[in-house]
C-alpha cells in the first residue's frame, strides 16, 4: 500500500469515527438518541418537531460517517489478499449501504410524516403508522440489525486478516471486543436489559479502533509494508 493510500485510508478513518461521535453527541443532547426510539411516535414526532432542523443535520452526520465505511473496507481491502478480508470488502459496504439507508429516514421521510402528524386527524394518525413502519423495517431491521451485523463481521474480519501484523495483540483485541459489543445490537429489539448500552459502548470502542488504526497505517509504515508484501 503506497504512503498516499496509507494517509487517505487513515484520513477515512479518523473522518468517519469523528463525524459518527460528533452526530451521536449531538443527538443525544437534543433528541434524546438513541432511547427515543423506543418511546411512543407521538413523542417521537414531538421531539423531531422541537428540533428539526438539528436533528435532521444530525442524522445526515452520521449517515455519512456510516457511508464512508464502504471507500474504507475497499481501502482497507488492500492490506491484505487473504480469504477474511475479500469477504470483509464485502461486509464492509454492504454496512455502509444499509447502515445509510436506515439513517437517512431522518432527513427525508420523517420531515414530511411530522408535517402530516402535526395537522392532526386522520393525517396524524396516518403518519404515527408510517412512522412505526419506517423505523420498524429502515430502522430495526435494515440500519440497525443487519447493520450491527455487518459492521461486527467487518471489523473481525479484518482482524483476522491482518491478525496482530501491524497493530498488535491489544489492537486485534479491542477491535474485536469493540465488534462482539457492537452485535449485541440485534438484542435491543427484543428489550434484553442493557444491550442499548452495550452497544453504545462498542460503537465508542470500535470509534477508538478505527483512531488507532488510522494512526498505525501512518506510523507502522514497515509493517504495512511488510503485510501488503506478504498478502501479494
Amino acid at each position: 500500500m503506497s504512503r498516499s493510500i496509507r494517509l487517505v485510508t487513515a484520513a477515512l478513518l479518523v473522518l468517519a469515527a469523528v463525524l459518527a461521535n460528533v452526530g451521536f453527541i449531538v443527538l443525544g443532547s437534543i433528541f434524546n438518541y438513541p432511547q427515543i426510539l423506543s418511546k411512543p411516535a407521538t413523542e417521537i414526532f414531538d421531539g423531531f418537531i422541537a428540533n428539526r432542523a438539528a436533528i435532521a443535520a444530525s442524522f445526515t452526520l452520521l449517515a455519512i460517517a456510516s457511508g464512508l465505511l464502504a471507500p474504507i473496507a475497499l481501502l482497507v481491502g488492500r492490506l491484505s489478499d487473504a480469504r477474511p478480508m475479500r469477504y470483509a470488502v464485502f461486509a464492509g459496504v454492504a454496512a455502509a449501504v444499509v447502515q445509510v439507508i436506515g439513517l437517512m429516514r431522518w432527513p427525508l421521510l420523517v420531515p414530511g410524516l411530522a408535517d402530516r402528524y402535526a395537522t392532526g386527524g386522520a393525517a396524524a394518525t396516518q403518519a404515527i403508522s408510517d412512522l412505526e413502519s419506517a423505523n420498524r423495517i429502515l430502522g430495526n431491521l435494515l440500519g440497525e440489525t443487519i447493520g450491527y451485523i455487518l459492521t461486527a463481521a467487518w471489523t473481525l474480519l479484518v482482524v483476522i486478516a491482518i491478525g496482530r501484523t501491524i497493530g498488535g495483540r491489544w489492537f486485534a483485541i479491542l477491535g474485536a471486543v469493540a465488534a462482539v459489543m457492537i452485535a449485541v445490537g440485534v438484542l435491543v429489539p427484543l428489550k434484553v436489559p442493557g444491550t442499548t448500552l452495550v452497544n453504545f459502548l462498542g460503537y465508542v470502542l470500535w470509534s477508538i479502533w478505527l483512531i488507532v488504526f488510522a494512526i498505525i497505517l501512518v506510523r507502522n509504515r514497515a509493517g504495512v509494508a511488510s503485510l501488503t508484501t506478504t498478502a501479494k
